[in-house]
């Protein structure tokens, strides 16, 4: 910067413009950065600047000061700013020379109260944990195909198209009921809970999606009401959360059965694609096919065996039978007692039959193997 030096005049130090408001900027420079509460105005944000603006206005005074920051900074912290919210600015003084432009140069930014309210939550959510809401093993699985689904959501809200168009357009024969609520402000809370409650009582609802876009901190807050949280973990139908964009987690987000990334994705959860649905059916039914003829083709290839087995049972059988009555034969022509004649033994036989001794003067009968006679016994010895 250049040096800021008076112009001599005779008795008088005159500066010049540019030296005098180099000379305020410089001394601006050596104050500390400092928080400033007021009401945003006028906010300006064009994708090619470099920076930000905006004017801080104090409600109660009406005094404004404009605010610049850098654009990226801006961005970073995800605020979604508009008109009229009230915030905390942390920043210095500083005068642009060139025309005499006084601003504070802002470092961060806050909305008024989120320190106070993120505090509340936390305390909250420590609370509701110990009690298991937030539990994992609470968690139920969505219903493959819902016979109803039920939408909170506000009125006219994105949310509400982009769950609608994404259902309608995997599933169109998908049945939806609607329920059109508050979804931020001091009356969303119960209108929350009163539009979940109605749904649960509807006949054949087997899911919930609980919808509602981007917003501000404050925006989201009812959804980390405690009376909304416990109305989502005693549902007694599961619900998916979609509540705000991806980096926002809302307390009703870790009471949900299934928390989505955005409405769109919620949309996807609940009912699957029909086409891609119709193409698993189809496969399941060819592999079902092939797999009956392959059973089929095993039971036909089966029973053909056993019907041979059957034909040639009997043939079998008889060759078995044979077989052993002609072993059998054979024992019993071994045993026979015309076996024995054959060797050169005799039967003799009187009137009493078969005998082992005789008398002398006794009548038999002699039996060879190839004849028989009679005889008179004249000796025994």
């Amino acid at each position: 910067m250049a040096k800021v030096e008076p112009l001599a005049y005779e008795d008088k130090t005159v500066y010049s413009v540019g030296a005098f408001n180099r000379g305020v900027a410089q001394w601006l420079e050596r104050l500390p950065s400092v928080w400033v509460e007021g009401e945003v105005t006028e906010l300006r944000r064009h994708e090619r600047w470099a920076s930000v603006f905006f004017t801080l206005k104090d409600p109660e005074e009406g005094a404004s000061v404009g605010v610049s920051m850098a654009r990226g900074q801006f961005d970073g912290l995800r605020l979604d700013l508009a008109n009229g919210e009230r915030v905390h600015v942390f920043g210095r003084p500083q005068l642009y020379d060139q025309r005499g432009d006084f601003r504070l140069r802002a470092l961060s930014i806050e909305r008024f109260g989120v320190g106070a309210h993120l505090a509340a939550l936390e305390r909250l959510k420590t609370k509701l944990a110990a009690e298991g809401l937030f539990a994992q093993e609470r968690k139920r699985r969505l219903p493959l195909l819902p016979r109803r689904i039920g939408l909170v959501t506000g009125n006219d809200a994105a949310a509400k198209r982009d769950v609608l168009t994404t259902i309608q357009t995997r599933f169109p024969p998908a049945n939806i009921l609607v329920a059109e609520t508050y979804v931020q402000g001091p009356r969303a809370a119960d209108e929350i809970v009163a539009a979940l409650r109605a749904l649960c009582e509807q006949p054949n609802v087997d899911v919930i999606v609980l919808a509602r876009g981007g917003g501000s901190f404050e925006d989201l807050l009812p959804f980390s009401d405690e009376r909304v949280v416990r109305a989502v973990a005693t549902s007694p139908v599961p619900i998916v959360s979609a509540v705000g964009h991806e980096q926002d987690t809302p307390l009703c987000d870790l009471a949900a059965d299934v928390r989505a990334s955005t409405p769109t994705m919620a949309g996807r959860l609940v009912v699957p694609d029909l086409g891609e649905l119709v193409q698993r059916l189809d496969r399941a039914r060819d592999s079902l096919g092939r797999n009956v003829r392959r059973t089929l083709d095993r039971d036909v290839q089966r029973a053909e065996r056993a019907h041979e087995r059957l034909r040639r049972a009997p043939a079998l059988l008889v060759e078995r039978k044979r077989a052993r009555i002609e072993a059998l034969a054979g024992k019993l022509g071994t045993l026979s007692p015309k076996a024995t004649l054959r060797r050169g033994y005799a039967i003799v036989r009187n009137e009493h039959g078969v005998v082992s001794r005789v008398s002398v003067g006794e009548r038999v009968d002699v039996e060879l193997a190839e004849s028989s006679f009679g005889a008179r016994v004249e000796d025994v010895r």
